[in-house]
């Protein structure tokens, strides 16, 4: 995807009637729809049938079943509440009859009050670091490796890695990822569209912050990757023309699942999302 709008096209999704949408699949290279145009489906059809001025401050999804790339995916919304500021809506994802993922999504009207975060991390600013695939270009090391990659992201989204990327799945490396990212193009849209772009990009590099450590170890053997789940929280605006620092650290692995957690800031160090997810690393041999 080279442009924003292609991005913004795949996320909306076509009403079917009363609270039942339906969305196409981004065609990835592994074969299995992506977690997070999933996330981002489910949460635009939320958007679709909450109040106006109620913007979403948290998600929690669990991914069930793999999506297959060749069906189409309908998202049926249950209305749980409207309160005086809060709504809460779940959303379940099918393909053929079968659930293959669902989710709660809570949203709030702006209210006052308290106010306090951690620091931002203090990483080398973006405007002196490569991108991902500038970096690759750079080593031209695997070119089959670095194609499979160039497909993975949309090319609409910058992301520019503050540790080296490194291609090689033998090399152990600290249970931490950081990188800097933002659109190429501007986004004139409204804070709804925003949040589903966000839930889009957040899947990128969770999993795989939680393999970082065992890179040697699981190079042994094939090992199937896949998210079991994913939360996210809004905590502030931002805008995804400026670019954001997304902070990963991974506390745990054990029983063929690793867990994962990320921090979003934006430019000024305000704290503006957080992210978890557990996701299945299991070797098949």
């Amino acid at each position: 995807m080279k442009h924003i709008q292609e991005l913004i096209d795949l996320i909306t999704l076509e009403k079917k009637g009363g609270n039942t949408f339906q969305g196409r699949n981004f065609q990835t290279s592994w074969g299995r729809v992506f977690g997070g145009q999933v996330l981002a489906q489910s949460l635009h059809a939320a958007y679709q049938t909450v109040p106006q001025g109620r913007f979403a401050h948290s998600l929690h999804g669990y991914f069930i079943l793999g999506g297959n790339l060749d069906l189409p995916i309908t998202y049926e919304v249950d209305i749980i509440r409207d309160g005086k500021s809060f709504t809460t809506r779940r959303v379940v994802a099918f393909q053929e009859g079968s659930a293959i993922f669902n989710m709660s999504a809570s949203f709030q009207l702006n209210q006052p009050g308290v106010d306090h975060q951690f620091s931002m991390p203090n990483f080398i600013p973006p405007e002196k670091l490569l991108s991902d695939l500038e970096q690759l270009e750079v080593q031209n090391t695997d070119p089959e490796a670095f194609n499979r990659f160039k497909k993975i992201k949309p090319e609409v989204i910058e992301f520019r890695p503050v540790e080296k990327l490194i291609l090689r799945d033998d090399i152990d490396a600290p249970a931490e990822s950081n990188y800097w990212f933002r659109s190429k193009e501007e986004i004139p849209y409204g804070m709804d569209i925003q949040h589903q772009l966000l839930a889009y990009i957040s899947d990128y590099g969770l999993l795989r912050t939680a393999t970082l450590p065992h890179k040697k170890e699981l190079s042994k053997a094939p090992t199937f990757y896949t998210s079991l789940d994913h939360a996210l929280w809004f905590h502030r605006p931002f805008s995804l023309q400026d670019w954001l620092l997304y902070a990963m650290d991974s506390p745990s692995a054990s029983n063929s699942r690793g867990f994962s957690r990320g921090s979003i800031f934006d430019r000024d160090g305000l704290l503006v999302a957080s992210t978890a997810q557990e996701g299945l690393i299991r070797q098949l041999t």
